[in-house]
């Protein structure tokens, strides 16, 4: 299902895109053919391939031309790769361009930090009213503001694509994995093709169907105190990330926004991994399963982590050599982050291949509670993800330290993955809660 929700926002964001095409003047250097072929096509791609990969499932049967078909799912992979590299390259030269200042031929940078002299690696930087300037040898921008997103479809693209250009990335990296699984099934199929005699094809069908999770019932016991307790933290962090853009938007303020905000986000990643360590020490308790097929969740975990990784890298690394009085609480909440991750990841493979296997065990359901708590509090850090990080400019410490190029460049390959790391974090905990704590009948 996160391949149809990403998958639609997508095609919106690639609509868009076609749509700002019939705005532009004619008979000009800004009217080129390629700036609506590309989001059409893209989202005529994206459409199919998620119709191509519901029509088919991860164990697709291919009776011939097996090299054919290989090669195929291959090239898609490497398809879904390039579109996600095109999207994070336009996007990213269109967030700079936001801006650039075509009268002097520099970046303006529309915050500052409440502290005296900043020293970035040798650049010295002055501080004029609300804005700095950084003056850069620009070859490109002068020409490329004239094609800007200034009309209506424009600025609406430009307004939308925060929000909707990581879907084309999360989709991109879903269908990659899911067609990767694909990939590798097809050359194990020569195993599986001779049948022991008197195997039908309705025996196969049957035995597929055994493993048919389409019947449900919904268990709520053991969850109460993790689900609200999750909830005051949900509500909380909406509350904090209100109180940012409030504050950021008034440069008196800028300091006091980006101390309020890490507050709130290393609460979040103390809390969590605190709650991770007990669900790690309640949950040995449950038989572990090595045996059970989780490659896609895994790879697509793992993918997902490595935005997490280096955006709290590269923040570390501008935290610990930024010499300001805000710096140590952006590194600790960095350090945070990636411990928190790391032991999360940890207890998500483990957790995901366990269950009850006794009377007691589905009586008192051992670590429920916490996982129902991080399953909350990871849609929490999504929206810190979604709404706060995934904007270049909201980072003063790092954007001066970077530079706007740089730190732009770094947020829009890494955050992404980072926002997709805790969408898909929540799906895998409520797996776990799923399935860890019931015993399926055979037939299921």
């Amino acid at each position: 299902m996160g391949a149809v929700a990403f998958g639609i926002g997508s095609m919106i964001y690639s609509g868009l895109e076609f749509g700002q095409y019939f705005e532009l003047e004619r008979n000009t250097k800004c009217h080129n053919i390629m700036l609506a072929l590309t989001p059409a096509t893209r989202m005529a791609f994206i459409f199919i391939q998620m119709y191509f990969i519901f029509l088919n499932n991860q164990q697709m049967k291919v009776s011939s031309h097996r090299l054919l078909a290989r090669f195929g799912l291959m090239h898609m992979i490497g398809t879904n790769l390039s579109v996600w590299l095109n999207v994070l390259v336009q996007e990213t030269k269109h967030e700079i361009l936001t801006f650039y200042n075509p009268e002097n031929n520099s970046l303006k940078i529309s915050h500052r930090l409440g502290a005296k002299g900043i020293h970035l690696g040798g650049h010295t930087h002055t501080h004029h009213g609300e804005n700095v300037r950084v003056s850069r040898g620009l070859k490109g921008p002068h020409h490329m503001f004239e094609c800007r997103r200034t009309n209506i479809m424009g600025s609406l693209v430009q307004d939308a694509s925060p929000f909707l250009f990581p879907c084309t990335i999360e989709y991109s990296l879903i269908c990659a994995a899911i067609l990767y699984v694909m990939w590798k099934n097809i050359a194990k199929q020569r195993s599986s093709t001779n049948l022991p005699t008197g195997t039908t094809g309705n025996h196969v069908h049957a035995h597929a169907y055994r493993r048919s999770p389409h019947y449900y019932s919904v268990d709520c016991a053991r969850a109460h105190k993790g689900l609200f307790v999750g909830i005051l933290i949900l509500v909380l962090t909406i509350i904090s990330l209100i109180l940012f853009f409030v504050l950021i938007s008034r440069s008196e303020l800028v300091s006091f926004a980006v101390t309020e905000v890490n507050v709130c986000e290393l609460t979040l990643y103390g809390m969590s991994t605190v709650a991770t360590l007990i669900g790690m020490i309640q949950m040995r308790r449950l038989r572990y399963d090595g045996a059970r097929n989780l490659e896609l969740d895994n790879i697509l975990l793992i993918a997902a982590q490595t935005g997490m990784f280096i955006y709290s890298t590269f923040t570390i690394i501008s935290g610990y050599f930024t010499l300001e009085r805000n710096t140590i609480l952006v590194l600790v909440t960095a350090l945070a982050s990636v411990i928190q991750t790391t032991f999360q990841t940890i207890f998500i493979l483990d957790a995901s291949r366990r269950s009850v296997s006794s009377p007691e065990q589905i009586r008192r359901k051992p670590g429920r509670e916490i996982v129902t708590f991080l399953l909350v509090t990871n849609l929490a850090m999504w929206a810190i993800n979604t709404l706060e990080k995934s904007r270049a400019e909201s980072h003063p410490v790092q954007l001066h330290f970077y530079g706007l190029w740089a730190w732009t460049i770094i947020t829009h390959v890494s955050m992404p993955l980072a926002i997709f790391y805790r969408f898909h974090s929540t799906v895998c905990l409520c797996e776990v809660w799923k399935r860890a704590y019931k015993v399926k009948p055979t037939y299921m």
